[in-house]
Order: C-alpha cells, then sequence, then structure tokens
C-alpha cells in the first residue's frame, strides 16, 4: 500500500478540543479564459496533541473517518504563525 500524499493546509480554528478546521488552497485555471484562480477548500483535521493554532501551516494527510466530518489528521506543525 502506497503512503498517503501530504497537504498543506493553513489553520484557521482551533475551537474544537482535539481538532481544527483547515484550508487548502490550490492554483487552477478557468476553463474558457484561462486565468489563474485561487480555489479555496476546507477540511476538519484531527489535532490529537492540540498542538496547532490559529495561523499555523500544517501537514495533513487523509485517514479514515473519525467522525462525520473529519477525514484528515494533522500529522506536523510546518510553521508557527507569526507573533503580532
Amino acid at each position: 500500500m502506497a503512503a498517503k500524499a501530504e497537504i498543506l493546509a493553513r489553520v484557521v480554528s482551533d475551537k474544537m478540543d482535539k481538532g481544527v478546521v483547515v484550508t487548502v488552497t490550490r492554483q487552477v485555471r478557468h476553463g474558457v479564459y484561462g486565468k489563474g484562480q485561487r480555489k479555496t477548500s476546507r477540511f476538519m483535521a484531527h489535532d490529537e496533541a492540540n498542538s496547532a493554532k490559529v495561523g499555523d501551516q500544517v501537514a495533513i494527510v487523509e485517514s479514515r473517518p473519525l467522525s462525520r466530518r473529519k477525514r484528515f489528521v494533522v500529522t506536523r506543525v510546518v510553521e508557527k504563525a507569526g507573533e503580532i
């Protein structure tokens, strides 16, 4: 069985216990006009250690369904959010 691909995502909410909401941004071309567009998807991800905070960049991988909407697991925090 092949390893699942890691996806880089940005944490937008950390208000759940052992869970975060992340956004994944990707670039796509418009079908007719060819202009580049930025598309965003929101996913809920399981964070066992509660280590990810809002603004952090994290790596997530797909997993078995953990709840009704959680299908991803946070594997590591890639970059911490800058202090304001």
